[in-house]
């Protein structure tokens, strides 16, 4: 005789399709930013850059290992998750990453940032609210940022660290509790701007990119060049946006030159780059359709 009325077991709970598109969204930002060319030092389409252990099969690799993990975290925050159970979530992501790179740092910094940013967006979706920029940072420094300066621990021997204890730099933890600062104040306005001037998108993410080179204190700049090396790629990325950044006739032909310049030198602004990924996913973010439905 067939279970009915009370005790029938109750429907299976619809999932929400926001944190799988919010995973995807970040998948999508992640091989843009990977495609973005010229990209000062950086692993492109064209070349490795200042990198001799990874180009962009190994960046390709790096992606697919990390499916799951976005929309994960986009669950998390609908879910209102600890910081320590989306920590949690990284470390096994960072292990199926470094599991597919043979041991290389790909995307380390974006499962940080956009991991935190994919949180951000699951609370915002839990209290039926947009994805713009403003909301998403409030959310985040809300949400996340007491418990980022209290709960992450301080590395000691990884290159942030070092640079942290040479340069007197917060580097991408103070980043976070502050709420992306550099991200939401300068690369996400700069690729706006760039949008609304009518630059395709993938010149508009040089434009963001060098804005962010000239003005982070980039800790992978750091650890590389030094306080001379950070100084030289700040001053060649304002030189470029002084020219006329990409809406000029020529632009490529400069940045090709300043992407020589930062290989020779050995320079490479992984830090900016963490921060154009972001941008570009919360770009896509804002383009997200749909009911703000709370299921899940």
């Amino acid at each position: 005789m067939p279970l009915t009325g009370a005790l029938a077991a109750p429907p299976a709970r619809r999932q929400s399709p926001v944190p799988r598109a919010i995973g995807a969204a970040a998948a999508a930002a992640l091989r843009e930013e990977l495609r973005t060319d010229p990209k000062p030092g950086l692993v492109g389409p064209r070349d490795r850059g200042a990198h001799r252990d990874m180009n962009a099969r190994t960046f390709l690799a790096s992606i697919a290992a990390l499916r799951g993990y976005f929309d994960a975290v986009a669950r998390g925050g609908m879910e209102g998750a600890p910081l320590a159970a989306l920590r949690a979530l990284a470390l096994d992501a960072e292990a199926r990453m470094l599991l597919a790179t043979g041991g290389v740092n790909t995307h380390r910094g974006a499962i940080f940032t956009i991991g935190l940013l994919a949180a951000a967006a699951g609370q915002l979706q839990a209290e039926r609210a947009g994805f713009d920029a403003a909301a998403l940072r409030d959310t985040l420094r809300r949400r996340f940022g007491p418990a980022i300066l209290r709960e992450l621990p301080l590395a000691v021997a990884s290159h942030g660290a070092i640079v942290r204890r040479r340069h007197g730099v917060g580097g991408a933890r103070a980043e976070a509790a502050a709420g992306f600062p550099h991200l939401f104040e300068v690369a996400l306005p700069a690729l706006d701007g760039s949008l609304r001037r009518g630059a395709p998108r993938c010149a508009a993410a040089v434009h963001s990119l060098m804005s962010a080179v000239a003005v982070l204190p980039d800790t992978n700049l750091l650890y590389r060049g030094g306080a001379r090396g950070l100084a030289f790629a700040r001053a060649a990325a304002r030189d470029f946006l002084a020219a006329g950044s990409v809406h000029r006739s020529g632009w490529k032909e400069h940045a090709r030159a300043v992407h020589r310049e930062f290989v020779a030198r050995n320079l490479s602004p992984g830090g900016s780059a963490d921060l154009l990924a972001g941008a570009l996913f919360v770009d896509r973010l804002r383009a997200l359709e749909g009911p703000r439905e709370s299921g899940g």
